[in-house]
């Protein structure tokens, strides 16, 4: 039996799931939600379920932009999100890479990064939510492996309309 105080929760993968994926990706004015983003998120929201946002941010170890740039653009999301009724209850990211000039980013195997799972465990500390019921939509098969090893299952997300396609698989609440 479950917790009741626990919740599911939905996991997304950020660049090719929330918005288009258009190669490091840290300013306001590149930033182009996936159509029906943002519907699914207030979806999930209105549904009690938390939100959370795991991402890979390989460009702030590269040097691409800073940490400080990524949290803004994720600031500006949420501001969007509120004007369609949604929010994000945790973002999570990983800027280690193993060849990050950064070196106080270079890491031989990020833990925290996918396909790794340690965003995702890390949330599962910080938040009551039900594993067993939680999902994680991707768009690499590396999300999908950070999911599983993480006990959380997950779906394959290639483009298009993300609410079109949770409901065509049937992964609405």
């Amino acid at each position: 039996m479950p917790d009741p105080l626990t919740r599911p929760a939905l996991f997304l993968d950020r660049d090719g799931v929330l918005n288009e994926d258009r190669g490091y990706v840290y300013r306001w004015e590149d930033f182009r939600w996936i159509p029906g983003a943002r519907e699914t998120v207030a979806a999930f929201n209105r549904a009690g379920w938390l939100v959370i946002v795991v991402t890979n941010q390989s460009g702030v170890g590269r040097g691409y932009y800073s940490e400080d740039e990524m949290h803004a653009l994720h600031a500006q999301m949420q501001a969007d999100l509120a004007q369609a009724g949604g929010r994000i209850d945790a973002f999570y990211h990983a800027p280690q890479h193993p060849e990050a000039p950064v070196e106080a980013y270079r890491h031989p195997d990020p833990p925290l990064r996918k396909p790794n799972p340690g965003m995702i465990l890390q949330a599962l500390q910080d938040w009551p939510i039900d594993a067993e019921a939680s999902l994680l939509i991707g768009d690499k098969p590396s999300d999908l492996e950070a999911a599983l090893r993480a006990g959380i299952r997950a779906a394959l997300f290639e483009g298009g309309d993300l609410k079109a396609f949770l409901a065509k698989e049937d992964l609405l609440p």
